[in-house]
């Protein structure tokens, strides 16, 4: 198995790395140390050092959604974000970060509004699209962006 046979996936729940094959994706990874589930469609909420971790260096791309519990179109968004996840479960991650929790990494990463949605892959910011959004929407720009690996959107999807 060579290298490009085979992707690092941080878990969202420990922080730690696993490598997974690529093969493997669609078979729900789980963590080696936890146990928990690496890829099976689920949002995961990040922290600060798993948010880094994952946007560093996870091989699958990663979909932040940058929000805050006293955000009404974020609240509206959730069960879109939730439906995309599952649309989306073996190509691209989707995870959220609550901004009013980990103001410094929202600080860094540029969040202005939110929600906002950043797809990160091998350690670079890919895309970005701003507020409240349909799962449709949301499924559309990950595909589209992730597959143009290094394209940047300035909102539309």
């Amino acid at each position: 198995m060579t290298t490009k046979d085979v992707v690092k996936l941080t878990c969202a729940a420990c922080g730690q790395a696993n490598r997974v094959p690529v093969a493997r994706l669609t078979d729900r990874p789980k963590c080696g140390v936890c146990g928990a589930s690496l890829a099976d469609g689920s949002v995961a909420e990040l922290d600060a050092v798993t948010h880094d971790k994952v946007t560093r260096g996870d091989g699958v791309p990663v979909l932040i959604d940058y929000w805050a519990p006293w955000c009404g179109p974020c609240r509206m968004m959730a069960p879109e974000f939730a439906k995309a996840a599952k649309s989306l479960a073996s190509e691209v991650r989707l995870m959220k970060l609550n901004t009013e929790d980990h103001p410094g990494v929202s600080a860094r990463a540029g969040i202005r509004g939110i929600p906002a949605l950043i797809l990160y892959r091998e350690g670079r910011e890919i895309a970005r699209l701003a507020g409240a959004r349909p799962a449709a929407d949301i499924i559309s720009f990950a595909r589209q962006h992730a597959a143009q690996g290094t394209a940047r959107s300035t909102g539309r999807a």
